[in-house]
């Protein structure tokens, strides 16, 4: 596409998400030195999570931690259906560092439906990213049928190190359409219109309408300073193409102690609402658009709590879809947005 070096980080044409991330050009030995324990410094500091951190009196998001609220949560996440636009389906995609939790969340969200904890996406745990290619998952329920008004889409992590990782341009051209499902990506073959399977005029239903961030809450102290910025330009990028934003805080049941113990006290845990304003402030976006989630990691079954706590993810997630649909409606007229929904 002619568009190739428009849509890349920094200056490098299609350069990879991590050239921002990487190390400097060569430079004399003290030098070298000297920016290699600069890089290595934390982005943020802050004290260090320990079991000492107080527990608040109340919740500083209202939650029922209920069977009634899971129940009422599945049924408005499996009935849903976009607003406005000859649409079935919403594709949300989800995009973040290596070992983040991207593949942990949708197997997890799998797993609440499912009725038992299930590893649906492949889930890996290494340095490089697990996932290469473009894979959409439709959530199933306990009966084996499709929750057919949601797709999360999952695809290789940012930051996988000097010779890999998605390029901006890559990232773009998924949430345009052009990418065909199953797509493996390749630094040294970026996404063209000679790529097999690439969709050139992308109808409504093959584009991204909405994307999910995923940051590691057990990282926001010690994720590279390049990061925030490769992040925000990416943001930028998305905004101008008028996809909404939104963001999951995951791994927090390993920096609150009672959180791990209980999903329900995520809401009243000075620590994770210290964590979010970092992970705000990392992706220059409100908190109001950042959810923490806690994954089914070694659990071997559902927690009534931590169901609860994924579900209103998900929902939150299904908000922002929504309005892509309505600013994206043949006859759309401006509605009233129910702001009631939206987090604080």
């Amino acid at each position: 596409m002619e568009e190739r070096n428009k849509y890349s980080f920094g200056v490098q044409p299609a350069s990879s998400l991590t050239a921002i991330l990487s190390a400097p050009q060569s430079k004399s030995a003290s030098d070298s030195s000297a920016e290699k324990n600069k890089i290595q410094d934390p982005v943020f500091t802050f004290p260090s999570f320990s079991e000492g951190k107080p527990i608040l009196k109340s919740q500083w998001r209202n939650v029922e931690w209920t069977e009634e609220e899971k129940k009422t949560l599945m049924e408005t996440i499996s009935s849903y259906s976009p607003s406005g636009v000859d649409v079935t389906q919403a594709r949300v995609l989800l995009l973040g560092p290596v070992s983040s939790g991207k593949s942990s969340f949708i197997s997890s969200i799998q797993s609440v439906f499912n009725g038992r904890v299930t590893n649906r996406a492949m889930v890996g745990n290494f340095s490089t990213s697990f996932t290469k290619k473009l894979q959409s998952y439709n959530i199933r329920s306990e009966t084996g049928e499709n929750i057919d008004g949601l797709a999360l889409c999952d695809v290789m992590g940012v930051g996988d190190g000097e010779m890999t990782g998605l390029t901006l341009h890559d990232i773009l051209s998924i949430i345009k359409g052009h990418v065909p499902e199953g797509h493996k990506f390749t630094l040294d073959q970026p996404v063209c219109c000679e790529t097999v399977g690439y969709v050139k005029r992308p109808s409504l239903q093959d584009k991204i309408h909405c994307v999910v961030f995923v940051v590691d809450a057990t990282k926001i102290m010690t994720y590279p300073k390049g990061l925030r910025s490769t992040f925000q330009q990416l943001r930028e990028y998305i905004c101008d193409l008028g996809v909404h934003q939104v963001a999951l805080l995951t791994h927090i049941d390993k920096i609150c102690e009672a959180t791990a113990k209980d999903a329900s006290q995520v809401y009243r845990s000075s620590v994770i609402r210290e964590a979010m304003n970092k992970a705000g402030a990392l992706l220059g976006m409100s908190t109001s658009y950042i959810v923490p989630v806690k994954n089914y990691s070694s659990q071997l079954d559902l927690d009534v709590n931590t169901d609860v706590l994924l579900l209103h993810a998900v929902d939150h997630i299904l908000q922002y879809a929504d309005l892509y649909f309505q600013d994206n409606a043949p006859t759309y007229t401006r509605a009233k947005v129910d702001v009631g929904r939206v987090f604080p």
